[in-house]
């Protein structure tokens, strides 16, 4: 796989004068990337860019390295995508429904038949697989929705609240079947406001606010980088150690005393090096030196604030 699945250049697109993206340029690598931003960030608009279902107004966006104006139906081709809301007909069953994704995907009838009861395996839909969807849990609904994305077998997919009205055991199992696609070098990228469901399967975060990249990177940069404090676990002589550094500049501080070896210490990234020559000053042994991890949410948070 290429070391980018999608990439823009400054797109921009506006709704009636007002602004959905703004020269927003990124280079996304294969994995599993949280889609965030608070409402009216720009996402739907960027997927359907992407997607090749809304051209912009300037810039250009590349999907597995084709254009996504030019290429569009060669990229639907290969990408997969789990919107929202329901994407089948009321009467159908959840076999009809994907095998009529299938059909819209290009794949001959025997062919697409085949494949959605593989992907509905892979979904976990037994025998409810030929009753209409209209007797459907949430869950079981989901679950459709997901088959019919992965028919085609695509490499890139894109999912919408995919865990949206699902109770906990649904969320739980389609966290799982959206964790095997990235075992299965399949990238995806998720778009939800349910924070913990992205901690839990993502390996990077691509933020977005007012139209605009925000950050783009590993979730654990992110959620170490917002918060600016370390993790100092010492053997002995923490108030030695944090005399030495309040002395050198530094800003150590936590010291609570049901923890007797362990401060925070807030400290910039050209600040580490002070750091350890004040340790080896003092001869304290360090036993842990780390960047504190932050909820995803608290992360983003601070982070959207400090961007404010």
């Amino acid at each position: 796989m290429s070391d980018v699945v999608f990439e823009t250049r400054d797109i921009t697109f506006s709704y009636g004068g007002r602004p959905a993206l703004t020269a927003l340029t990124t280079a996304v690598a294969p994995g599993t990337i949280g889609l965030l931003g608070p409402n009216g960030a720009g996402k739907t608009t960027f997927i359907r860019t992407l997607l090749g279902l809304t051209n912009p107004q300037s810039g250009t966006a590349t999907v597995l390295g084709l254009d996504a104006r030019r290429d569009a139906p060669l990229i639907r081709q290969r990408v997969g995508y789990m919107p929202e809301n329901e994407c089948y007909f009321a009467d159908q069953s959840g076999l009809d429904a994907v095998i009529y994704a299938a059909r819209l995907s290009g794949l001959p009838r025997n062919a697409a038949i085949r494949r959605a009861h593989e992907m509905l395996d892979f979904a976990g839909i037994d025998e409810a697989r030929y009753r209409g969807t209209q007797g459907y849990s949430t869950g079981m609904k989901q679950r459709v929705k997901l088959a019919q994305a992965l028919v085609h077998g695509p490499e890139l997919l894109f999912l919408d609240e995919p865990t949206n009205g699902l109770d906990p055991k649904g969320r739980d199992d389609m966290l799982d079947l959206i964790a095997g696609l990235g075992a299965a070098s399949v990238s995806v990228v998720l778009s939800t406001h349910i924070l913990n469901d992205v901690e839990r399967v993502c390996s990077d975060v691509l933020l977005l606010a007012g139209g605009q990249l925000k950050h783009y990177g590993p979730l654990s940069a992110f959620t170490a980088g917002a918060s600016g404090e370390w993790i100092v676990h010492v053997k002995e002589g923490r108030g030695l150690l944090m005399d030495a550094l309040g002395r050198a500049g530094l800003e150590p501080f936590g010291a609570d005393p049901e923890t007797p070896f362990v401060f925070r210490l807030r400290l910039e990234a050209d600040q580490v090096l002070t750091f350890w020559q004040v340790v080896t000053t003092t001869g304290v042994q360090v036993r842990e030196f780390a960047p504190e991890q932050l909820s995803l949410e608290t992360a983003l948070m601070r982070f959207l604030g400090a961007a404010a």
